[in-house]
């Protein structure tokens, strides 16, 4: 069994994130303000690294990702690293790099939430659509130009999307470009919640603390088996959740969390 404490990320030296952990949430910064939050080979890096250590690491509960600066959450990729002269293997081979951190964000039994300011854009957007909860401040703007250099979003900006904000609105996003704001990203669904902009990050940590204090297990399984109901018929779904519910009444949380209630105070799930 692998295990890692804290001190594995926490002294790790990143190129382009900052990286706290601290009562059991994760905070991943995106910190090239400069360039509003773009993605560069240290940041690409720095993400492939992380990304191998979450799971191995047992004391972290919940994940938030932010990002610095005033003007933008991410705006995707620099645009430098689309003027190489790729082959078009070796491009396949180091875009699912990205995938591949965005992808174990989506399956990862631990909730993640994205808390957006500003432009959140093209690969910064499908950040953010890889976590379980997005907050956003009231002048965020969502939106995809890679229309405008004859490429597409190409990850989850066209297959996690549709499932968000359904075919129609998709398209006015990647085909039209059309850029919409907080208030209409949470009329769609594309966020949950729209707080003033110096209310974002209290915000998103008063949730990951509220998530902290629930059954780990239970959050878990819960979010394996919506992510992938979303991908099978109703009948199977069923099943899954009989599994799901199997495997936890057994368990040490869920005695606690009885007990707890019959005692009338907050249950100390120890993720058994």
């Amino acid at each position: 069994m692998i295990t890692e404490s804290n001190d594995i990320i926490l002294d790790h030296d990143f190129n382009a994130l900052k990286v706290d952990i601290s009562d059991q949430i994760l905070t991943i910064t995106l910190n090239r303000p400069e360039r509003l939050n773009t993605f560069d080979e240290g940041m690409k890096e720095d993400f492939r690294w992380i990304e191998r250590r979450i799971e191995a690491n047992d004391d972290i509960r919940v994940i938030i990702v932010n990002a610095e600066g005033e003007k933008a959450f991410g705006a995707g990729a620099d645009v430098s690293w689309f003027e190489q002269d790729f082959p078009t293997e070796r491009f396949r081979i180091e875009y699912r790099w990205i995938h591949d951190f965005f992808d174990r964000l989506e399956r990862i039994e631990i909730p993640v939430i994205c808390a957006a300011q500003g432009i959140c854009a093209c690969g910064g957007l499908e950040l953010a659509m890889s976590c379980d909860f997005r907050i956003c401040s009231e002048d965020a703007r969502f939106g995809f130009t890679e229309g405008n250099i004859n490429l597409i979003p190409g990850s989850g900006g066209c297959s996690r999307l549709i499932r968000l904000i359904g075919p129609g609105w998709a398209k006015e996003l990647v085909l039209a470009g059309e850029f919409i704001n907080a208030e209409k990203a949470a009329q769609l669904g594309l966020v949950t919640r729209v707080v003033p902009k110096d209310k974002l990050q209290e915000e998103a940590r008063s949730l990951a603390e509220k998530l902290v204090a629930k059954a780990p297990m239970a959050m878990g399984l819960a979010k394996a088996i919506m992510n992938t109901c979303e991908n099978i018929d109703m009948a199977s779904g069923r099943i899954l959740e009989r599994i799901g519910q199997s495997v936890l009444i057994t368990s040490e949380d869920h005695k606690e969390g009885v007990r707890a209630f019959r005692e009338k105070r907050a249950p100390e799930y120890k993720g058994r």
